[in-house]
């Protein structure tokens, strides 16, 4: 049977465990991706601790994670963007990303770059469209300096094939002990 991260309860990491679970398949339009990397949010982790229960409630048992990348395992009927074997990037609505295998809307998937890393890609898609959509939204001209705090690289790498998308500045670092003087490190460009 796959794995998978549940938790039965709000609380921190404590209350998550690996469990088995029924590989089921996917549904209209809908994928199923063999995960290879998968990332968290702030805002799952809140989400698990309870603090947006009033928002965003868990039913329990719960999954945990959004962000993924890896490998379309079967098409749901309907689906046609994609064939077995594809490498993919995305999100799943379903708090469930922190899994062996999960189903992903069809909607929700783009093709992996072949240069961004899998642990990179796996953490990819909600960072990298928040600092899309906050830059769009705040109305950035050419020339202007940005700072997206902690989702510069995403930014830049999301924008670099739009011509109509400012630049990213020349100093985005990615977040790192080394870019950000952590405790025994030095900071570098």
């Amino acid at each position: 049977m796959p794995k998978a991260v549940r938790f039965a309860e709000y609380g921190g990491i404590d209350v998550l465990n690996v469990v088995d679970v029924e590989r089921t398949g996917p549904g209209e339009r809908q994928i199923l991706v063999k995960v290879l990397a998968a990332g968290i949010n702030p805002g799952e982790a809140a989400i698990r601790q309870g603090f947006l229960h009033d928002r965003f409630p868990a039913t329990f048992p719960s999954g945990q994670g959004s962000d993924l990348a890896g490998i379309v395992e079967e098409l749901g009927a309907g689906a046609t963007g994609f064939a077995v074997g594809d490498e993919v990037i995305g999100f799943t609505r379903k708090r469930a990303s922190h899994a062996e295998y999960a189903i992903v809307d069809e909607d929700d998937l783009i093709p992996r770059p072949e240069a961004v890393p899998w642990d990179q890609a796996g953490a990819l898609l909600v960072a990298g469209t928040t600092a899309y959509a906050a830059v769009h939204a705040v109305g950035v001209k050419r020339g202007e300096t940005v700072v997206v705090s902690g989702a510069a690289v995403e930014w830049a790498l999301s924008s670099s094939n739009s011509p109509d998308t400012p630049e990213p500045p020349s100093s985005a670092w990615r977040a790192s002990p080394t870019t950000h003087g952590w405790p025994g490190t030095e900071r570098s460009h």
